[in-house]
């Protein structure tokens, strides 16, 4: 891993991308990482576009300011694409991973990044499958493990259950964990 790896989430308000950011900040936790989860929103209104980021890193992290070259971008609402510069600073090291229905190759011919890695994962349609709702978030995370390799699918779920299982039924848990699953399994590079 690098010294510090730099993750900026896009998505709307309301679709878990605050949430999202702290569950894999509490990954690094319980991974002897440090780390950093902090939004960027204002007084924006459900479905507005927002941004969350996340750092993590082996050692103490000293910077505090928004992340402007990330490393890994997450698109959780494809509607994105196009309206909000979501490569901005994405480098040609750099991992795109946008839920849609898209092949990487037509997200890179939309968004125009053409270095780097991009990996597409239908992450709305595996939420409502498996999780009844279009909330992306947890299948994200699982796309995440797979485009990064910075964690065990294993501990993201550890995570999840230990997020959740105090907030919601046991079998609504167990739903967003299959749908971290599925998403794993079927996030495409191209």
């Amino acid at each position: 891993m690098k010294e510090v790896v730099e993750i900026r989430w896009h998505g709307r308000g309301g679709q878990g991308v605050v949430t999202a950011g702290k569950l894999l900040a509490e990954t690094a936790l319980g991974t002897g990482q440090y780390f950093q989860a902090f939004p960027d929103f204002g007084p924006e209104r459900m479905g507005a576009p927002v941004r969350s980021f996340t750092r993590l890193s082996a050692k103490p992290i000293t910077i505090h300011s928004q992340i402007e070259r990330p490393d890994v971008v997450l698109v959780l609402d494809p509607t994105l694409l196009g309206t909000v510069a979501v490569t901005d600073g994405l480098g040609e090291e750099g991992i795109l991973l946008v839920n849609t229905s898209m092949s990487p190759q037509e997200v890179r011919r939309l968004t125009g990044y053409t270095v780097g890695r991009v990996f597409t994962v239908d992450a709305s349609r595996i939420a409502i499958e498996e999780i009844g709702r279009d909330i992306t978030n947890t299948p994200m995370l699982g796309a995440f493990a797979r485009a990064t390799g910075l964690f065990e699918t294993q501990a993201l779920i550890e995570q999840v259950r230990d997020w959740f299982g105090h907030k919601v039924a046991p079998h609504v848990v167990e739903a967003n964990i299959r749908a971290l699953r599925r998403a794993a399994e079927e996030a495409v590079e191209g």
